[in-house]
């Protein structure tokens, strides 16, 4: 008989994603592995694959659609034999505000397409009001009451559109309701949306995409949940820099596929060091290396560490798992292929979900000194600055040195101020003297 194929759940935390792009069409026979679409995350583009075998009846959620919820069905999988026909067999057992998901998609992205709106506000199943989920969050971001807009979607659904010409205010949440889920504070009232502050026609609006959606929501909790202190310490990177030069000038060469020159096997950053001290920093202060939970705090045995990756669109945090057993060579070709999967959108959820320590470093864009936030479940996460000449006091005598400003974020219920203290002292010692990472 003919089956839903749900949205399918990529990641532990995801909720919803974007259906991207179909890479099959109604009519089209697939078996247990076919790639079916390609699905958006907030973090990554996945494939996602047919269990079954059959023939695609009906796409019901365009490519292209955003806010599709984890098992909302997007298509109709009909057996071997079965016509289009028993396709309304299996919609049936779609809830009656997924039915229209396409058409409700396909309307808000295009307005000269929507029909008037009904006089009154469309109520259903004993005054339930019938919206698309996006419509909904924006009107909770706004503090728009649905129930006083007419919706110009099918059936009278309130869509995108209806909600953002609403005017915000015109409802007030109910006692005891849910903060908004953009990450409302219970008893703080909301900030007014900035559209309000700024005259028509003096900026340009870019929807936020799933990945800045998330990073909105995560990092605001992590800020508010979190009890962050910092302690910054200087590090001479004197003798790390001749390290380095000295351990990329005996590179052995090799010729890249498809290329004729040779090129050095690896080249040493600056952070490659500061990672594997990092991991060996973790690896002598236990208590560092830890995560809070509700009942109990998680010691973790292996230094995952977490590096921060700048893309056009957001940030991800790709993990070096067990950083302590992996010289400087691996880490630097591993964080290579990380960044560059993460570039691609290509990430798989177990390459950046978990560690217990990250790596922030913006010491490449000139930055001195700044502080990051907690990468959650992490209790910790250094931010690393630039390297530069400063004064120097050696032997009571002022010199020039190469000096690097490192701040760390740490959670203060896992984390106390003395452990923290202990371990950036051993950070900055496996740093001055990377031969000491060696014993």
């Amino acid at each position: 008989m003919a089956t839903n194929i749900l949205m399918p759940a990529l990641s532990p935390t995801m909720e919803e994603g974007k259906l991207a792009k179909w890479l099959v069409k109604e009519g089209d026979t697939v078996k247990s592995g076919t790639i079916l679409a390609e699905i958006e995350t907030d973090k990554a583009t996945m494939e996602f694959e047919a269990v079954d075998e059959g023939k695609i009846g009906k796409i019901l959620v365009p490519e292209g659609s955003e806010g599709v919820k984890v098992n909302a069905p997007i298509a109709i999988l009909l057996d071997e034999g079965e016509s289009a026909d028993a396709a309304p067999a299996a919609m049936k057992d779609i809830p009656a505000a997924m039915k229209d998901i396409g058409d409700a998609v396909k309307k808000e992205a295009d307005p000269a397409a929507k029909s008037a709106p009904v006089a009154a506000a469309p109520k259903a199943d004993g005054g339930r009001i019938v919206a698309s989920p996006l419509a909904k969050r924006i009107a909770a971001e706004k503090g728009v009451d649905l129930s006083g807009i007419a919706g110009s979607g099918p059936r009278g659904r309130i869509v995108k559109s209806d909600v953002e010409n609403a005017k915000p205010g015109g409802a007030k949440p109910a006692a005891g309701a849910a903060p908004a889920a953009g990450g409302g504070i219970p008893g703080v009232a909301p900030l007014p949306d900035a559209r309000l502050l700024y005259p028509a026609g003096s900026y340009a609006e870019t929807p936020h995409d799933n990945m800045r959606k998330a990073i909105a929501k995560r990092l605001t909790s992590a800020k508010t949940l979190i009890p962050h202190y910092y302690l910054t310490v200087d590090c001479n990177l004197d003798a790390l820099m001749a390290v380095r030069e000295k351990m990329n000038a005996a590179a052995p060469l090799i010729k890249k596929e498809g290329g004729k020159d040779k090129v050095p096997a690896y080249k040493l950053s600056v952070n490659d060091f500061i990672m594997k001290a990092s991991a060996m920093a973790l690896m002598k202060h236990p208590d560092v290396n830890a995560s809070w939970t509700d009942t109990a705090i998680l010691r973790h045995k292996d230094a995952d560490v977490g590096v921060a990756v700048a893309l056009d669109f957001g940030l991800i945090t790709p993990i070096i798992f067990k950083a302590q057993t992996k010289g400087l060579v691996e880490i630097s070709n591993e964080v290579k292929t990380l960044a560059g999967l993460a570039k691609e959108k290509k990430l798989k959820p177990n390459q950046y979900e978990g560690g217990g320590f990250s790596v922030s470093n913006l010491g490449m864009y000139g930055i001195k000194n700044f502080t990051s936030i907690i990468n959650p479940p992490q209790s910790c996460i250094i931010a690393v600055g630039a390297g530069e000449e400063r004064p120097v006091v050696k032997n009571g005598k002022i010199e020039i040195g190469t000096v690097m400003t490192v701040t760390m974020s740490a959670d203060h219920r896992v984390v106390d101020g003395g452990t923290g203290a202990k371990f950036l002292q051993t950070l900055k010692q496996f740093i001055e003297e990377p031969a000491s990472m060696l014993l």
